[in-house]
């Protein structure tokens, strides 16, 4: 069975670099095929990897945003590869230890049927944890991170159940998207799409765990650091993190038949008191 490591980038060269690095170093006993697709960098990023050997490299127009380039290279791997096996989820801003992806595919193993996602630690203090795996309050519309102040990322092994899991760093066994579908980029093109993929594979009975000994890296501020002008952009502007086709459609997948009923005064709601504060 392949692992299918799958790489959005739009410019940061130099992150591109390192990721290719660290993937080129793992000692696994898969198979791993590295895809990147390139959204219309124009940074020197196309004439690089078009120096780069064994990859696939699959160009986008700079449209594509994290969910087109993911579908982008979900489409391809579903065309070329047998339904057992692995796709690896990872962006190009982080880093980790020669042994991630294999820790990641024998927990997936271990569990299976499973979809398996990393800690995230601060690259400049790797003891120090940043995220463990979101927990979801559908009602009050609440993605919380399950890190604790007394989380020991050594005493505390896991793997640990989670609601929701983010695309830095998750693998799947390809068997999800045969059966749930793949991304929904004209809904969900770039923030929440992670989420709701992995929400569909907790209702198709995919646990969904996280391996405390595979951690990736990332700086401390990572994230969106996007500020909307207004409140038409905050909600309507694909860079925003509060796109409301994006939000409208990871809470309906969230939501029971009860909460779907009353999603959009709730919303509503919310979006008032948010309003009120500022």
């Amino acid at each position: 069975m392949t692992v299918h490591a799958l790489v959005p980038v739009f410019n940061r060269l130099e992150k591109t670099r390192q990721i290719l690095a660290c993937l080129r170093e793992q000692e696994l006993d898969e198979p791993l095929r590295l895809i990147v697709i390139n959204d219309g960098s124009t940074d020197g990023t196309a004439e690089y990897l078009s120096t780069q050997e064994n990859i696939v490299v699959l160009d986008g127009d700079g449209s594509l945003w994290w969910g087109g380039a993911m579908e982008t290279g979900l489409r391809y791997v579903l065309r070329n590869s047998p339904g057992t096996d692995w796709v690896l989820m990872i962006n190009n801003d982080t880093k980790f230890n020669q042994n991630f992806v294999q820790t990641l595919v024998s927990t997936a193993r271990t569990h299976s049927p499973a979809v398996v996602g990393s800690v995230i630690c601060d690259e400049k203090n790797p003891s120090s944890l940043l995220s463990i795996g979101g927990m979801i309050d559908s009602w009050r519309f609440q993605v919380r991170d399950k890190l604790e102040a007394n989380w020991d990322l050594n005493a505390k092994s896991g793997p640990h159940l989670v609601d929701v899991l983010s695309g830095r760093g998750t693998l799947y066994p390809l068997s999800v998207f045969k059966r749930v579908g793949t991304m929904r980029p004209r809904w969900l093109p770039h923030y929440l799409g992670d989420y709701e993929l992995a929400v569909r594979a907790r209702r198709a009975g995919y646990r969904l765990l996280v391996c405390a000994n595979a951690a990736t890296l990332s700086a401390n501020d990572y994230g969106s650091s996007y500020r909307p002008s207004s409140l038409a952009d905050k909600f309507f502007n694909v860079r925003s993190p509060y796109y409301l086709p994006a939000t409208w459609l990871f809470w309906w997948s969230c939501s029971s038949w009860i909460e779907r009923v009353t999603l959009l005064p709730r919303l509503i709601y919310v979006g008032l008191k948010q309003r009120s504060r500022h």
